[in-house]
């Protein structure tokens, strides 16, 4: 059974899943930063028919692609075991798995909100996001029994 979270609980966790998943967002980004490189020095050596114009660049991408690609499944990974559900790096996504109402639902909150202010179901998405209101504050609980 996946972690449930009051609202008070996941709010409280902020700061630490902040700092968590600021982490595995600048990974991602170093890591696609590299690839790019990559593809772009691949392009230029192909337009060159085959000469490889900066090797020391290359090695550099792939040191830090590599770097990147090794630490960024262990930052997603301390998310996870907070119980959050990381659900998009490009946007610095995640959810607290809660109940509301008897139905399996998400507290959602994006990198740079202040706090949790929406939910939505679980198969709702961002798209589906509601804003946390009085009859939520007062009727969630968080727990499986709800």
């Amino acid at each position: 059974m996946p972690k449930r979270f009051t609202l008070a609980e996941a709010r409280e966790l902020i700061p630490e899943v902040s700092r968590l998943l600021r982490e595995a967002v600048d990974l991602k980004s170093a890591y696609d930063g590299a690839e790019n490189a990559l593809h772009a020095a691949a392009a230029r050596i192909a337009s060159l028919g085959g000469v490889f114009p900066d090797i020391e660049s290359v090695r550099g991408a792939r040191a830090r692609r590599d770097s990147a690609a090794a630490r960024l499944p262990k930052a997603i990974q301390r998310i996870q075991e907070i119980g959050c559900v990381v659900k998009d790096l490009d946007t610095g996504l995640v959810d607290f798995p809660t109940r509301f109402r008897g139905a399996e639902v998400y507290l959602c909150w994006k990198l740079g909100e202040r706090t949790i202010e929406f939910w939505h179901g679980v198969d709702e998405g961002f798209a589906g996001r509601k804003t946390i209101d009085r009859e939520f504050r007062e009727k969630h609980r968080g727990d499986p029994e709800q």
